[in-house]
Formats: structure tokens, sequence, C-alpha cells
């Protein structure tokens, strides 16, 4: 198991540094701290694992490049989630959901695909569908111990991140008896302004007809509840949310035991407006109102417990379960239509690692750590309904075409892993230490995908002069649980969304440190084996319905430590790194949709990367650091949607373009001035890489039955999700004396692509997006605390724009961002929450 010890010493230690970030604490650290992996950190030397002062001495004592947030830094955050905590780290960027709050995190520029996520150095399956990413939004940030970010992979690291690694280190057992418990309550303020709109998620049949009579069953309405149709309007309860944590050790203070929880409900909403392609015959562009309407509830458990042997063997069990519900109405009112989705998705994660650390020898010369693991991801949404309606001559009655449809979807990622570990320590001749280190890994997956939609017809016999057929709401129906249906028989399960896929991790790796004087220097190789899979449940004949892929990647890696002056690093790093295809793009699906038509590729190869950094770190004072670094990274075979052209007809699939570039420039400060604490980061990033486009252009020949035809270019853009500035600044008042914490955030993105066109000059922008968020915590005697946290206090609207192009310039009446056209505004409202905590 991968796993990271740090030894230092202090050898003065000011009373009360614990309490006090602005304390002017000069740390000596042990001239030659053991530092193996990024995994686990053990830190000898007292409680301070999870303050301000142990995050920079992690950073400080880290083989490559490394940021940290503490537990301390978490906590007095006005974020509740650790996708919403990581935005504030440089170098990251966040990709927001459907309510505004951060899902994924985006490292350097590089896409969610490029980057894993650990749980105690542990990779941990998916809950998506198609992909591999994790939602970090499923994590409560309080059992947090702290959250590291790995920027250049080590030997003993999975090579899949050439993004990074964020590692997930949850709360341990405390060394004495504590006790925390908080409560809060809150608000969402885009429903001071309007309704909130529910339905009744209990009511839904979580598996299909198919799946309970088999696939042969000719479906009937008596199969389909309708209790979950009824739409339920009026005002929007209060959030809450609540937690606590109970450890301490047993037996000689031999066995330790943490037990935590975290469970929230709270109810969101934004509000967007999207806006047509062009203008109408009034001069004026066509806008579509939606309103989102959501209750999220998050369930988060932790449960630890570790045995210390002897001070040379200890056992770990860690068990942790992540239960994330999402019941979300959505109306969008168009000119001429009007369009509902009920829908609710339930995702979880559980993972179980046994661990064990050994050393043997004099001075603990030969050391051990195993681990073995257990992952399950699990996503459905089951009964996802959507009704389409036109509004026509004040009359909204359902939409004949586009009907109404019911959709199940589920899917499940299982992970069994082992991973071993081997350290011996030599000491040369001519001085300093030198480790050695090998070990390796293996990890199956297990995959499965299920995917059914049924189409409905409204069944309505009426008189003059209202056609056959047509349900007209308010003569008809009120309410959608009124409304009567036909159904067809059968669903389609011959959608690609139907497989089972494998995938086989077999990894070794050989690494050498080095230490001498103020020198350190890492160097490694790493040797990953893939082989990775996929059945279609349901086989078309002619298609491709099974299909592997195998193939082996050597990953060398150098990091070079130097001791620049007291307590001051320069740091070199270099590793290779790789991105394997997502598990639905190797798929050969085919998906025809109004505008174009799109297929997996089976041939789909791996992307390479050699990713270079350079960083200087001064540490001045206990909490406090400055750092100024740049990197580069060199991407082979790159995937992204290209064209492909097979006899008449274009597709659109994932392919590999070539090479591309990304570099840039990082900058962190973290000062503090007494009771006044200032904490800036700045991130740079730019990148290139070349795809193919479709591009419209006049037919030359003019026989021809079409006056138009579609060609392919190449276009030169950022990567997705690449933003080239990126800053955070927050204020942070302390006032130990008096009990008062308190802290103003400000996070800035300038202009990223937020999706990639199929067509030339089409790609989706998002505008620069800023965000003002506060929190504010009072401290009593006898461990009693009230808090309070508010974010978005600008409400500032996420803009989405097309890039301007010679047809929308040509046209008036259309409005505009940064030359281009809007194509969406959203507004997610403030948030509020006031609460109380007690710890003992």
């Amino acid at each position: 198991m991968q796993r990271f010890l740090v030894i230092f010493g202090l050898l003065f230690f000011q009373q009360g540094f614990a309490q006090s970030v602005g304390d002017s604490v000069d740390i000596l650290y042990a001239e030659n701290p053991r530092t193996e992996s990024l995994a686990e950190v053990v830190i000898v030397g007292g409680e301070v694992r999870n303050t301000e002062f142990s995050a920079r001495n992690i950073e400080r004592n880290a083989v490559s490049v490394v940021n940290v947030m503490s537990a301390k830094a978490i906590e007095l955050s006005p974020d509740l989630t650790v996708a919403n905590v990581i935005q504030r780290m440089s170098g990251v960027t966040i990709e927001r959901n459907s309510s505004g709050d951060g899902q994924y995190a985006i490292l350097r520029g590089m896409d969610k695909r490029f980057n894993y996520t650990l749980v105690n150095g542990v990779k941990i399956p998916s809950p998506d569908n198609k992909n591999r990413f994790v939602p970090l939004d499923i994590f409560p940030s309080e059992l947090l111990d702290r959250l590291e970010v790995t920027k250049a992979l080590t030997a003993d690291m999975e090579g899949d991140g050439i993004g990074g690694a964020v590692n997930l280190v949850m709360k341990d057992a405390p060394e004495r008896w504590q006790f925390n418990v908080n409560l809060s309550t809150g608000y969402n303020a885009q429903f001071f302004g309007r309704d909130y709109q529910s339905f009744k998620p209990s009511a839904i049949n979580r598996q299909s007809p198919n799946e309970l009579y088999g696939l042969k069953y000719e479906a009937q309405m008596k199969n389909f509840s309708t209790a979950n149709l009824h739409l339920n309007e009026g005002r929007a309860p209060l959030n809450y949310a609540g937690g606590f944590s109970a450890g301490g050790r047993l037996f000689g203070q031999r066995l330790g035991v943490l037990l935590a929880g975290s469970y929230s409900d709270t109810y969101r909403g934004n509000s967007s407006d999207v806006y047509g392609a062009t203008s109408g015959a009034d001069g004026t562009q066509s806008i579509t109102r939606r309103y989102f309407s959501n209750e999220q509830s998050r369930l988060g458990t932790h449960l630890k417990l570790d045995y210390r042997f002897s001070p040379r063997h200890k056992l770990m069990w860690y068990n942790a379960y992540m239960d994330f519900r999402n019941a979300q109405v959505r109306e969008e009112n168009g000119e001429k239509t009007q369009n509902y989705r009920l829908r609710w998705n339930h995702q979880t994660i559980f993972n179980s690692t046994l661990k064990g650390s050994h050393a043997f020898l004099r001075n603990d010369k030969l050391r051990a750590d195993w681990s073995l693991a257990y992952g399950d991801a699990f996503n459905e949404t089951p009964d996802n309904v959507q009704i389409a309606m036109i509004v026509l001559n004040n009359l909204t009655k359902i939409d004949q075409n586009n009907s109404t449809t019911r959709r199940w979807e589920h899917n499940s990622d299982r992970d069994k892993a082992a991973y071993g570990n081997v350290h011996y320590d030599i000491a040369p001749a001519f001085g300093g230490t030198l480790t050695l280190s090998t070990g390796g890994m293996f990890r199956n997956k297990q995959r499965g995908s299920y995917f059914n939609e049924y189409r409905f017809t409204p069944m309505y016999d009426t008189k003059p002069p209202v056609s056959q057929h047509e349900a007209i709401r308010g003569i008809d129906w009120n309410n959608f649980d009124e409304i009567k249906y036909g159904v067809a028989a059968f669903g389609n399960l011959s959608d690609p969304l139907n497989y089972d896929a494998t995938e086989d991790i077999g990894a070794g790796y050989f690494s050498g440190k080095f230490i001498f004087r103020k020198w350190q220097v890492t160097a490694g190789i790493r040797a990953e084996h893939t082989q990775q899979g996929y059945d279609l449940k349901f086989p078309t004949e002619g298609a491709q319905n099974s299909g592997q892929q195998d193939y082996t990647d050597w990953l060398p890696s150098l990091h070079v430590k130097y001791g620049v002056h007291r307590n001051a690093n320069l740091r070199f790093s270099y590793a290779r790194a790789i991105n394997r295809p997502s598990f639905f793009e190797i798929v050969p699906y085919n998906m025809i949709y109004e505008d174009y038509k799109e297929k997996g590729n089976p041939n789909l190869q791996h992307t390479v990367a050699d990713n270079f950094d350079l960083r200087y770190e001064f540490f001045p004072k206990a909490s406090e650091q400055m750092m100024l670094g740049v990197f580069y990274k060199k991407i082979k075979n790159p995937i992204e949607t290209g064209i492909e052209t097979s006899g008449q007809d274009v597709y659109y699939m994932p392919k590999n373009f070539g090479d591309a570039s990304n570099y840039g420039l990082e900058a962190d400060v973290i000062k503090y001035f007494g009771w006044l604490g200032v904490k800036v980061n700045y991130t740079f990033t730019h990148s290139a890489i070349t795809t193919e486009k479709a591009e419209l252009v006049a037919n030359p020949n003019r026989d021809a039955e079409t006056n138009t035809i579609i060609i392919n270019v190449n276009q030169t853009r950022p990567l997705y999700g690449q933003a080239a500035h990126v800053v955070n600044a927050a204020l942070l008042f302390r006032d130990a004396k008096r009990g008062w914490d308190a802290q103003i955030a400000y996070s800035y993105t300038s202009n990223r692509l937020a999706a990639v066109s199929h067509y030339l000059d089409q790609d989706l922008w998002q505008a620069g997006y800023s965000r003002v968020d506060v929190s504010i915590e009072k401290s009593f005697k006898m461990g009693l605390a009230v808090f309070a946290k508010a974010s978005n206090l600008l409400d500032t609207p996420m803009i989405q724009y097309v890039h301007a192009n010679k047809s929308d310039n040509a046209q008036a009446g259309i409005e505009r961002k940064n030359g281009g056209r809007v194509d969406r505004k959203e507004y997610y409202g403030q948030n509020i929450l006031i609460g109380v905590k007690f710890k003992l």
C-alpha cells in the first residue's frame, strides 16, 4: 500500500502553538525525514496532524510536488463538500453541477478524466456509467483529516494521473478521547422569489418491467407507478445538516477507534436562460427559461480501527460509506413549448481497506507494508420521467411527436485490489542514506451498466374541435399523475449502455531515494499492465459485441530536492503518466441524434504524457509558505472527439490526435500578521491541441441535390476545461483569546472551454466567473461554538457563449459575451448556513 512516513523533531516548541495559527515558531526538521509515498502520513511528536502546521510539514518533506489542506483549514472554510473545498487549492478549478456546487476537479487545466481519486491512498471506484472519474461532491468535507493533491507522480503511485491525484485522508483516532457534534440549518435564496417544486421519490419503481418480468414481457400501464408523477409546489423547507465524531485509544493506547458520521438535507435551486442560436423574425433572440428544484441528501459514515502490536508492527482497518441522493424537478418554458423532467438519482461508494505496516532489523532498516482493498460504487436513476408539451392558442397539450419517456439506468463498479511495498535502508561508505524500495499491486474491476427507456402516448378521445389523442391541461388533466397514457410494449434494450466491462491492472516498481547533505534524489521505474475489455449484454448481429485491449507501459520518474536555505527547497520533478480510455469509449456503440451521429472506437489508444515540474518553496514560519513553480506536459495521443467518414455517413467518435502541450505557472502564498492572515494563489495555464472539425461550405457541384456540403478542417484550441487564469484569495481573522475565527474567500476563474462542438467555431465557452464566500465562528468555554457560512454572495451568473463566427456576427438582436453569442446564463442564488458545534 502506498504510504508516506514523515519523522520530524521539534527542538523548540512554544506553549499554545496549536491554538494560534499566527505564532512565529521557528521549525527545525529532522535532517533525513523518511518519505516513501503520499498515501498515508504518520507524524511523530504530538497531535498536530490535522493542523496548518502539519500540512506545511507534509508539503516540505514530500518527495514530489504536493499541496495539502488541513482539517482545520477545511473546518473554517465556507465549504461543505470536498469538491468545493478543493477549489481553494492552487492549480485547481472545478466543474460544477446543476446546483452550482463543485463536482469534479480539474488539475492544471487537465480535464477530470486525467486525474484520479484516492481515499487513504487507495483508488476508489466510480459511480459514473461511462467514465472513471469520481464525483467529489459525494464526500462531506467534515470527515477529512486533510486533503492532498499530488501533481507529480512517484514510482509507487498508480500511473494514470497525467493531471495528478487527489487523496482524501480521513479522520484518524486521536491519542486522547474526543467527541464532536455539530448541527446547522440554512436556506437557498433562489426560493425567496419562486416556489419549490417536488415529487415523491419513494413512489418510484426501482426496477423496470423488463427487469421484473423478463426480456420478453410486454409492458402494460399497470406496471408503471403514477404516484411519482404528482407535482407539488410550495415553499422550500429549511436546509439542515449534522455530524459527529468519536474516537480515542484503548488497551494501553494499543487500539485506536474513530467513528464519524455526517448527514445533510439541502434544498437547492437554480434558474437558467437558454438562448436560441439565431434571432427571430422580430429581430430578437428566443429564450427558453429553466427552473431547477433539487433536494440533495448526503450521508457519510467512517470507521477506522488501528492496533499497535508494538512500535514496529501495526494493523489498520478502514471502512467508509458515502450515499448521495438528488431529487430534481426541471421546468422548461419556451415560446411554444413547456417541458418537465422528474429525476431521482442515487449514488453510493463503499470502501474497506485492511493495512499492515512492519519494521525489522536494527534501526528499522527493513520495512514492509501491505493492503487489501475492496470498493463498490453504485449509481441508479430509476424512472426518469420527461414530459414534452406544446403551448398553442393558450392551450397546453402533450407533444405527440416527442411524447413522454420514462427511463431506467443503473450501473455498478466493483474493485478488488492488493498492494505491497518493501523498503531497505543502506548507509553508503561516503555518507548519506540510501533507501531502496520495491513493490507492486493488482486490481480487478468488474463493471455493469443497464439502460432501458419506454415511450408513452396520451390516450384520449375528445370531441371536436379538439383532435383525437390530444391531452389538454386544465381540460383532460391538471397534474401529471392524471394523464391517461398508453405504453409501447418493449423498451430499447439494444441501447449500447447495456454492457459489462472488466479491467485487470497489474503493476510493479523499483525506486531508490538518496539523501546527502542538502540533496534528496528519488528515481524509479514503474511497469503497469492493463487488460481492459467489454461485452454487450444484448448482442446485435454483425456488430463487434465484445472486445479487449492489452498493453504495458514503462513509467520512469525522477524527483530532485535541494535545500536552498533554512526551511526552503528547490524541486525538480519528472514523471511519465498515462490516461486509459473510458469504459464506454471503446464500446462500438452507434447513436443517432437529430443533428449528428456518434459511435464508439474499439481501436482507441491510451494517452501517454511526460510531465515536468520546477518549484521553489519557502516555509518562513510554522503555518506560512511561499511557493513559485512552473510545469510543462507533453501529451501523446490525447483522446478527443473527432470526425470519421464511412461512405455517405459522417460520425463523431473518440479518437487520438497527435500531440498536445500544456504548460503554466503556479504561485501560492500564506502569510500571517498577528490576528490577520492572507492566503493567495494564482495559476496560469496554456494548452493547445489540434483536432478535426466539420465546416459547412457551398457545394462546388451546382448540379447536386444539396447546396452545401460538410468538409473536414483542423482547428487548434485549448484542452477541454482549461482556464488561462485562476485566482484564489482569502482574508483570515483569528482572535484566539476571544474565540473568534472568520474568513472571506474570493475565487476567480477566467474564460474556459466548457464543451467541444463537432463544428468549426462552435465550441462552448464559460465566461470568467467570480465568487465570494464567507464564514465566521465564535468559540466558548467547554468546547461550545456557533458558526455561520454564506456562499455565492455575489450571485454572479455563470455565462456560456459560443465563440464569434461569421454567421453570428452578421445577425442583429444577438446577445453577446466576449464577442461571441451567448448560449446560456445560470443563476444559483446565495446559500446561508448557521449552526452550533460541541467538542469534548
